[in-house]
């Protein structure tokens, strides 16, 4: 399984329009064949602190997501909002396995 955490850093001004964009893209990318999971998850102790969990069965379908047109839109829609550029770290899934 291809896993990415992508760490957000959203200004302020721009968090309850972060969150409805990336609602947006959450909901078309958990509708891809190849999404196992899209998890958005908000810090408590500092709104503007995201992280989005990515898994993937493949590499080939994580490229894929990154050329559909709901990422593309957020991509640029969220540009601007973030307070520094977004970070994506890759991980290797080991479980669950299948």
């Amino acid at each position: 399984m291809h896993v990415t955490l992508v760490h957000v850093h959203v200004k302020p001004d721009h968090i309850d329009d972060f969150v409805a964009a990336t609602k947006r893209n959450h909901e078309a990318s958990i509708r891809e064949a190849g999404n196992r999971r899209f998890d958005v998850l908000q810090s408590p102790e500092n709104p503007g602190q995201f992280v989005l969990y990515e898994a993937y069965v493949s590499a080939e379908d994580a490229a894929a997501h990154k050329q559909t047109a709901h990422y593309l839109a957020w991509r640029d829609t969220v540009a601007d909002w973030m307070a520094e550029p977004r970070q994506g770290i890759r991980y290797e899934g080991l479980f669950p396995q299948g």
